[in-house]
């Protein structure tokens, strides 16, 4: 998420972007190794929809939800 990935950046000191960087990665490359044996499962049981349904869902909700909680805090540079 390049947009996250930048603000968080923004928004910390110098000696903890590497920290923020990894915190802030860490969730999404664990949600991504575990997603396609829940996705191959709802496949196989025939739910073939299913997956795309919640990705979709998903990424909707996780970006109304940045804008809402990130909408009136601006970066230092701005």
């Amino acid at each position: 998420m390049p947009t996250r990935s930048s603000y968080v950046i923004a928004v910390v000191t110098e000696g903890e972007r590497t920290a923020a960087a990894s915190f802030t990665s860490v969730p999404r490359s664990l949600a991504a190794a575990v997603s396609p044996s829940i996705a191959g499962a709802m496949m196989g049981a025939g739910w073939l929809a299913v997956p795309f349904l919640v990705c979709g869902g998903l990424k909707i909700t996780y970006d109304l939800l940045q804008l809402h909680q990130f909408r009136h805090i601006r970066a230092p540079e701005e």
